[in-house]
């Protein structure tokens, strides 16, 4: 450029020279390949950390969604209040996505993103802080504590004689009140908030530099690569929630043999914290390889040839101070118009919005299913917390996880246009939505309960008719507000050993068996009147049906990720290049707060609702729900999911009749889209989208895809 710096002291003849020698000084910059090789290696390097960090990011969010039910548990909370933790997630989001999307191009976007991994880090190790600053988890029972070394010792559970159990209640509570508040919950708010925060530039900086650096027809395989990547994040996060889930919370800090409860019972908590303590390690070695690569590649040869040529072909009127003046800070007033400006441009696209409305309504669902479907399968199959986030990740996730690589293979296979990839990736969802369809008739009957869903003679009762005192326990001064379950030989499920009328007990711990229960005789029952710790399982026919919901979800699960490539590659090609950060930084915005922070709370305000039987905290308030109503729980959690999804294909309509308008004719070339309708985006496009875009009308731009 040394030719522009001595501009001002040649005369004009020179001036009209300049173009032509500038053209040969960038094609002979051009001419070294081992620059190619360097930028390949670099974008390689870059896919591979971003593949990570998607990892990390998964891996942390699923320990949330697979510790949801223990920290209800653990904090005595309800389903909507533990939706509401959830969310903050994507507040953190909000609070920082939109500045983001819009001004991390113009910053050093894998120093951004190493700084949102660490940003992460400390988010994970704050959400599991509370756990040592609590004391010891003080579970609701009826039951006095016997020494593990004690096997003889024994207890009697009903008693004529108040006292005997009140006195069992004070124990229960008086160990309680020594913990410190309990609105230590809100630290894991802050800390899952934190996280969101630190995730919200992975995405939108993440995909546009690929965007930005790698082969147009190159995109959709490292989209897919990416998110197969992720996928595995799901898949160990799910098992690790599964391990956690059968380690008790304090487990080290307690003698294991005197817990009366088991993984099963409703009222386990598992070691939650511990998960976030692992996330927390994965999230700072993402941050690592970010921190050396550079701010910007080299883009192939090809793409770059044409975008030289289409710049110094718009400057040969150039004027001798346009090129060597360095540019000038600009003012906030000017940065906010032009964020304004980009943002009419983006919603006024008719396309962009539709693609919207759809993903909306389909995310809601899918946040609100995947945040309660361990609770939903362990209230309605009586699977345990560990079983359920073992078995969604690896029967569930594995299938998505190959469903979303091949999405992106086929769609480079076949060299899918926008209106090709729509209707493949819409085929596949409404096939998923019509699966999942069947869940309605593979669930299970309700637990029996005494006293809540039967009468003690073991018939059916309505919910309202219900009560757990019965001639049988009357003469037993038993605790209505506790739940502490045992399973009578008569196959019933009791709400304590007191109010099944038990009169002794022998063993301890888990091995603890209560004898001459007197609500057992009055099930007509002929065998021996003893109960055992825990609830009854459920029946054989309610396991077979599990399997078949198992097998549903697998096949539905493939076939809704194997369109989940082609959809998301669709919005890229729905908006102008210049803008696809802010797109995706957009998109990913509404998507937070509209359906990512309300979609598991009022699912869980419905839930809420279908609880049959509350616990009781220390203090004597409403603690967590200990027993659902298996039917109604169904009926809300399944359908709810398949209200919110049914609309949205009716968008898709909308959304095929006009990416339909715009492509019609196959041997037009959009400016957009750079291509024919059944081709990928072409480079000449681009180059011809360049040339037009500084003199298009807001008009012109929305109607070019």
């Amino acid at each position: 450029m040394t030719v522009e710096l001595e501009s001002s002291n040649v005369v004009n003849s020179n001036q009209e020279a300049k173009p032509v020698q500038l053209l040969d000084d960038e094609v002979n910059k051009n001419l070294p390949v081992k620059k190619e090789t360097a930028c390949c290696n670099g974008l390689k390097v870059f896919l591979a950390a971003l593949s990570f960090s998607y990892l990390s990011k998964a891996l942390s969010g699923t320990i949330m969604k697979s510790s949801i039910t223990q920290i209800e548990r653990r904090f005595d909370l309800t389903s909507s209040t533990v939706g509401f933790i959830d969310g903050s997630f994507e507040m953190g989001n909000l609070l920082v996505i939109a500045f983001v999307s819009y001004f991390g191009d113009k910053l050093h976007r894998p120093k951004v993103i190493a700084a949102g991994c660490f940003t992460m880090t400390l988010g994970c190790l704050l959400t599991a802080m509370p756990h040592f600053f609590m004391g010891y988890y003080k579970y609701e029972t009826t039951s006095h504590t016997v020494s593990s070394d004690n096997s003889t010792g024994s207890t009697t559970p009903c008693s004529p004689h108040q006292g005997v159990n009140e006195s069992s209640l004070e124990f229960s509570q008086s160990g309680c009140q020594k913990e410190p508040s309990s609105y230590m919950w809100i630290y894991i708010l802050l800390g899952n908030m934190l996280r969101g925060i630190g995730e919200t530039p992975i995405t939108p900086l993440g995909i546009s530099y690929l965007a930005d650096f790698a082969k147009e027809e190159d995109i959709p395989v490292y989209v897919g690569f990416v998110h197969t990547t992720a996928m595995m994040g799901p898949m160990f996060g799910f098992l690790l929630g599964s391990l956690c889930a059968k380690l008790y919370v304090d487990i080290g800090f307690v003698d294991l043999g005197s817990i009366t409860i088991t993984p099963q019972d409703s009222r386990w908590v598992g070691a939650w914290w511990l998960g976030f303590l692992i996330g927390g390690i994965a999230s700072f070695l993402a941050a690592l390889p970010f921190c050396f690569l550079p701010k910007s590649l080299k883009k192939p040869e090809e793409a770059k040839d044409v975008q030289d040529s289409c710049r110094l072909l718009e400057n040969t009127d150039v004027t001798r101070t346009a090129l060597p003046t360095k540019p000038m800070a600009r003012k906030w007033s000017v940065v906010l118009k032009d964020f304004y400006t980009s943002l009419k441009k983006v919603l006024s696209n008719r396309m962009y919005f539709t693609y919207l409305c759809y993903s909306l309504l389909q995310f809601s669902s899918f946040i609100g299913f995947i945040t309660y479907k361990p609770k939903y399968m362990e209230q309605q199959y009586g699977q345990s917390a560990s079983k359920s986030n073992f078995l969604i990740g690896l029967t569930t996730l594995p299938p998505v996880g190959i469903g979303i690589f091949l999405g992106g293979l086929i769609m480079k296979r076949y060299k899918m246009g926008i209106t090709e990839a729509t209707k493949f990736a819409f085929a596949m969802s409404f096939s998923a939505y019509a699966l999942s369809l069947l869940h309605f008739f593979v669930g299970c009957e309700n637990h029996v309960v005494a006293g809540i869903t039967v009468s003690y003679e073991g018939k059916p009762i309505p919910y309202h008719e219900n009560s757990v005192f019965s001639e049988c326990n009357s003469d037993c001064k038993c605790a209505s507000n506790v739940w502490d379950p045992v399973c009578g030989d008569d196959g019933i499920t009791y709400v304590s050993a007191c109010l099944a009328g038990c009169k002794t007990s022998v063993g301890h711990g888990k091995n603890m068996v209560f004898h001459n229960c007197s609500c057992l005789e009055a099930s007509s029952w002929t065998g021996n009147n003893s109960a055992t710790l825990g609830q009854c399982p459920k029946s054989e026919d309610c396991s077979r049906k599990f399997i078949y919901y198992t097998v549903i979800q697998v096949i539905g699960g493939f076939f809704y990720a194997l369109g989940g490539t082609p959809a998301y590659v669709i919005m890229f090609r729905c908006v102008h290049p210049e803008l696809k950060s802010l797109a995706v930084g957009l998109y990913t915005l509404i998507m937070r707060v509209l359906a990512g922070i309300p979609a598991p709370v009022y699912y869980g305000a419905l839930i809420d609702k279908t609880c049959l039987k509350w616990g009781s905290t220390s203090w004597g308030q409403r603690g967590a729900c200990r027993l659902y109503d298996s039917n109604a729980y169904r009926y809300v959690f399944l359908g709810l999911s398949a209200v919110l999804r049914g609309p949205s294909y009716l968008i898709v309509i909308v959304f095929y009749i006009l990416v339909k308008k715009h492509f019609q004719n196959k041997d037009s070339r959009p400016v957009e889209n750079g291509g024919r309708e059944d081709t990928p985006m072409s480079r000449d496009g681009n180059r011809e989208n360049k040339e037009h875009l500084p003199g298009s009308t807001d008009a012109e731009n929305e109607s070019c895809i």
